[in-house]
């Protein structure tokens, strides 16, 4: 057993004991953990009142090489999700974004992009950034830093640069657009405009200056359905949070 330091946001918290929790959190260093917090939850503790969903600390914990929890030892807060007190659907979104990472994520798997990307997009969430924008452009990047990224500029069928058309067919199976021709006898297939498509590359790209986007609520509804459906597709199943998600087209 070693004694580590690192940084983390939290993702879960159990209550375990009337004095303790178990925490799950996303760390920089070492990927997702799982620890004991003894104590945590007396006025009085090493955790100074950190241990709090969405919240990003600095821990100290005792590093298992078994099954068994790590013990969470100190935490520091760094930032604590301020809006979940007064706007319900941003706290709705970061607990979905928490759900994702919690899904999509294995134990003791260290992935620094991923943990520096999510600790920015909950922050963005928090700050009043457009909620939308935020939830679609954490799904994407989150789905192709992890290697579920959807193909949006070649067909998955032939591998050909898609042609200009009107409308463009994204198959939720195959993970990606289709040309007309391959898209023929394919099951799990979405409809979706040459405007939502453009407005979902520019999502996907890490390089896009995606806060100056522009776009009607038509488009973002689309986009925003089908990032939700393809989500979902990869997990295997429907996030509990997706229904508050899509509530706002509603």
């Amino acid at each position: 057993m070693t004694t580590e330091k690192t940084e983390g946001i939290i993702l879960r918290v159990v209550e375990f004991s009337e004095s303790s929790c178990v925490v799950t959190l996303l760390t920089r260093d070492f990927g997702k953990i799982t620890g004991i917090a003894k104590g945590a939850r007396r006025r009085k503790s090493p955790f100074e009142a950190a241990i709090d969903l969405l919240a990003v600390v600095r821990l100290v914990f005792v590093h298992k090489t078994s099954t068994a929890l790590d013990i969470l030892t100190e935490a520091k807060l760094q930032r604590r999700f301020r809006s979940a007190s007064t706007h319900l659907d941003r706290l709705y979104a970061a607990f979905y974004c928490a759900e994702i990472l919690l899904a999509m994520t294995d134990e003791n798997d260290p992935h620094r992009e991923l943990y520096d990307f999510a600790v920015r997009m909950i922050q963005n969430i928090d700050d009043g950034e457009n909620l939308d924008h935020c939830v679609i452009r954490f799904q994407l990047q989150t789905l192709k830093l992890l290697g579920h990224g959807p193909e949006l500029n070649n067909c998955v069928g032939c591998g050909n640069t898609i042609p200009s058309e009107k409308r463009y067919f994204f198959g939720l199976r195959d993970g990606g657009v289709f040309c007309a021709d391959c898209r023929r006898a394919k099951k799990a297939v979405a409809s979706m405009s040459a405007e939502s498509l453009e407005l979902m590359q520019q999502f996907a790209d890490p390089n896009y200056n995606w806060q100056r986007t522009e776009s009607s609520s038509k488009q973002i509804g689309e986009v925003r359905a089908l990032t939700l459906r393809y989500t979902s597709h990869v997990l295997g199943y429907e996030p509990k949070l997706q229904k508050y998600i899509e509530k706002r087209g509603t």
